[in-house]
This record gives C-alpha cells, structure tokens and sequence, in this order.
C-alpha cells in the first residue's frame, strides 16, 4: 500500500526532501517536547510553570521549545501580573497552533490504538453530545480513505522560493 506519486513525483529524485511541507513542520513541532506543549496548550495551560512540569520538561527544555513555536507563530506570548509580583508572560494558541490540532489528536488516536494494551486511558469526547471523536482522511465529497487511495502531484502554480 502506498500513496501514487504522479507525473515527475514518480521520480523520486525530482522532489527535493527540504521542500517538502511535513519536514518544513517538523522543523517546528517535530520534539517530543513540542507535541507535549501542545497537548497542554489545548487542556488550556497557559504559563511556562504549567508546561515544564506537566509535560515533565527542564526550564530550559521548555525555554527553547516555547520560544521556537512563539517565533514560529504557534502560540502568542502575552504578558501577565499577578498583583504584587513581577510581570511575566503566559502562551496563547494562535490560529496556526489551533491548527495543529487534528495532528495531535491524530497522534493520540494512533497511541491509543497501537500502545495503550486494547483501552486507552482517556477518551475524546464531542462537548455537545459526548459521541466519540476521531481523526480520519477524507476526500472533499466526505468519503473516507486509505493511503492507496490517495494521489500526490505537483502543484501547477507552486514555485520554488528564490534564495
């Protein structure tokens, strides 16, 4: 099973592995760490405390993995003060990080399938009508599919950035 590679995709050599669109993410959120503030980023943690010890990270780990989806602009650093003490900053999901979602569910729904022993620990839930929720592939008229069911080409109107 396979997806097809069409046109000059079918060599692979034509396609250059930098330009491809999951390696580019990857240069942002391809760390354990990363996905982990994520995940706490949508169980609506907010402060730096919050991400280091619930994703079980140094202050240093979660220093350079905030600051790397901050400048990326998966989450918004906001300033916040308690009162009588210092101002300090907490992240917010921008859009580009809400975006990420279907990705991390994606991973969870996979976890759960093949790691957690036949019963994950955790379900994901629609907040309206507590049906389950799952990430699928599906083509635009709504059909679900199968990596042999998909096709990959070359954008006609993609051109490659100038240097």
């Amino acid at each position: 099973m396979s997806i097809v590679l069409e046109g000059k995709l079918s060599d692979l050599s034509a396609w250059k592995p930098e330009e491809c669109s999951v390696a580019k993410a990857l240069d942002i959120v391809g760390t354990r760490s990363a996905i982990l503030i994520l995940r706490e980023a949508y169980y609506g943690v907010t402060r730096f405390d919050g991400f280091a010890t619930r994703v079980g990270i140094t202050d240093a780990a979660a220093s350079s993995a905030l600051k790397k989806l901050t400048e990326a602009g998966v989450l918004e650093k906001r300033p916040y003060q308690e009162e009588g003490k210092r101002t300090r900053s907490e992240y917010i999901l921008t859009p580009m990080g809400l975006d990420l979602l279907p990705v991390v569910m994606s991973l969870w729904q996979w976890g759960d399938k093949y790691l957690q022993g036949g019963t994950p620990p955790l379900e994901r839930l629609e907040d309206a009508t507590g049906e389950p929720v799952r990430v699928e592939v599906r083509g635009a008229a709504g059909n679900e599919l199968s990596v042999d069911e998909l096709r990959i080409r070359l954008n006609k109107n993609w051109r490659r950035p100038t240097q």
